[in-house]
């Protein structure tokens, strides 16, 4: 971090992060589906998991890394509704992106109460369901479906 940086996190009561810790917690955009193709093809060749609080669509994508993508319909709420959901998946998936096992497209759908449920159990909810480091890739193939 940058010297502004380290004295602006002072000025708020914050404390400062080390580089390596920031680039480790970071969302890059390689990590993220940004084009509508890539949605596409994750929905028409991927496997389905549901749970009580999401779907989740997954597909195999050959590369070193995981890329996260989700769909919010407007049918969970308003703007502000939706964009706090949006905002809860994506902190998850930083703060949990190094435990995921890597080369897989992954797109959630989550369900309207994602915005009022408890942030913990949601996390653990939601990594139950994805690809996990160390398991075997064949366990990963089965559609699960979890209450």
């Amino acid at each position: 971090m940058d010297a502004k940086c380290l004295r602006s996190a002072a000025r708020k009561g914050a404390t400062a992060l080390r580089v390596s810790d920031s680039a480790r917690l970071e969302f890059p955009r390689a990590c993220r589906l940004v084009r509508r193709a890539e949605y596409d093809a994750v929905y028409r060749e991927a496997r389905r998991r549901t749970s009580r609080e999401f779907t989740i669509f997954l597909r195999p994508n050959g590369l070193r890394n995981s890329r996260f993508g989700w769909s919010i319909k407007k049918a969970l709420g308003n703007a502000v509704r939706r964009n706090r959901i949006r905002r809860r998946l994506r902190e998850i998936l930083r703060l949990h992106r190094q435990e995921i096992a890597p080369g897989w497209d992954i797109v959630i759908h989550p369900r309207s109460s994602v915005a009022t449920a408890k942030f913990s159990a949601l996390a653990e909810e939601l990594l139950k369901m994805l690809p996990r480091l160390g398991t075997p890739p064949a366990t990963e193939a089965r559609e699960i479906r979890t209450p």
